[in-house]
């Protein structure tokens, strides 16, 4: 979709990255990942007001998946409502052949910690091969696919363009093409809704797996209505496409938070704790790829902050706030990172609240916070010490050069935001034909 600053590195060069070069596809230590936080009060699946596509897929007897060899793509995020592991699930229909599992970044049960290569092993618990697509490997191989008739893939998405989980799921759909085997995606919601997009189409020279298709920042589409799109636009590598099953989940509206699902939440990764923080991940993972100033990885409130030691917190919350940006407030905040960036430091910042979701910008709140740390301390604006890497990492993850050539000018949102958002337009109007829900 990366990880944390040195995890971080680690992960983009193996593979799996996501913005803010602090949290990858999902960045993980292998206690947290498979720690689920469920809704509270809700034991019941029958209580959900959605049912995820592994529910709609049991409820009709797996029949898509009869005489079928199944290889599953997973993490601890593919689970029902009462928190059962889609791996488990599948391993014990009666109708269902489950011969290959394969794993992205952090294992299929989420034991390997950010950055750690994944081996291939066999399941514990069910004796079924695993297959590794975080380390040399990030795409099936026909020896992985000898065993398999259909790949089926069930991962809880965040929405966001360089969360790395999507680019598996488009390479793996262009391994399933190019061998001859069907794709399936369980589907699950995008817990940014389905309404909001934001950002530029990938531009030539800055594809990479954190940016691996010419889709928005935010793209407003679930899994399973962007394997859709990918499929049949002909996005896939050179133009293959796989026969494509969608099992799509009931229950659920474009307008819907993930709270209002009424579905458990599972980190997919472990600086997405919660539904919330992926929502505050677009909003400040692109400058936490420039390292100049904390975002709160490494401190309790992962993606929610921006501190360092010269921050004038109460100043900046001031200039923040009188800018009056639609759905967002601040409040200043003073903390010590535990890990990552300055850490052991005492810093001072902001803290964010996303008060309307819909109507926040929320991949531009990260631009405003450094267009007035720029007009506070000149000296340290946020492209003016970054590295080479780091600055080359920040426009795979913006998907274009020119994010930075235009906002470095000047340092100011306005010379950007036109630009940024020039694709989202004819984005929505281009994918209204593959979405599932209303």
């Amino acid at each position: 979709m990366t990880n944390l600053l040195l995890g971080i590195l680690l992960a983009a060069a193996v593979g799996c990255s996501s913005p803010s070069g602090n949290d990858t596809a999902g960045a993980t230590d292998a206690q947290t990942t498979t720690n689920a936080q469920q809704t509270p009060g809700r034991n019941d699946r029958n209580e959900a007001a959605v049912m995820p596509g592994i529910e709609v897929l049991a409820s009709d007897n797996f029949s898509q998946l009869k005489g079928k060899r199944v290889g599953l793509i997973t993490n601890p995020t593919g689970i029902d409502n009462s928190l059962k592991s889609t791996i488990d699930i599948l391993h014990e229909a009666p109708s269902v052949e489950l011969t290959a599992l394969f794993a992205p970044e952090h294992g299929v049960r989420g034991d390997y910690v950010a950055g750690a290569a994944v081996a291939n092993e066999v399941d514990a618990k069910t004796g079924v091969k695993v297959y590794s697509l975080h380390g040399k490997t990030k795409k099936p191989t026909a020896e992985m696919l000898k065993n398999v008739d259909v790949l089926v893939y069930d991962i809880q998405d965040i929405g966001t363009r360089s969360y790395t989980f999507i680019s598996t799921m488009g390479k793996a759909m262009e391994a399933a093409a190019e061998n001859g085997k069907e794709f399936m995606v369980l589907d699950r919601p995008n817990p940014l809704g389905g309404n909001k997009v934001e950002g530029c189409i990938v531009e030539p020279g800055c594809f990479s797996f954190v940016s691996q298709y010419p889709i928005p920042y935010i793209y407003a589409l679930t899994p399973g209505e962007l394997a859709e799109y990918l499929n049949n636009e002909g996005l896939l590598a050179g133009g293959v496409k796989v026969k494509l099953t969608v099992i799509p989940m009931k229950g659920w509206s474009r307008d819907m938070t993930f709270a209002d699902t009424g579905m458990p939440w599972v980190l997919p990764s472990p600086h997405i704790p919660t539904p919330e923080t992926a929502l505050l991940y677009p909003a400040t993972g692109i400058m936490g790829e420039l390292d100049y100033v904390s975002i709160g990885v490494g401190y309790t409130l992962p993606f929610k902050l921006t501190g360092a030691t010269w921050i004038n917190a109460q100043r900046l919350t001031e200039k923040l706030t009188s800018l009056s940006i639609p759905g967002v407030e601040f409040r200043p905040i003073h903390y010590k990172p535990f890990y990552a960036i300055f850490k052991g430091e005492n810093l001072n910042g902001v803290e964010i609240y996303i008060t309307d979701p819909e109507a926040a910008p929320l991949s531009l709140i990260q631009f405003y916070i450094m267009q007035e740390l720029a007009a506070m301390n000149p000296a340290k604006k946020a492209f003016a010490a970054a590295t080479q890497s780091r600055l080359s990492m920040f426009d795979k993850v913006t998907g274009s050069t020119k994010i930075r050539q235009l906002f470095g000018k000047n340092y100011k949102v306005s010379d950007m935001q036109d630009y940024w958002n020039k694709d989202v337009e004819q984005w929505i109007a281009k994918t209204r034909q593959y979405q599932l829900y209303k």
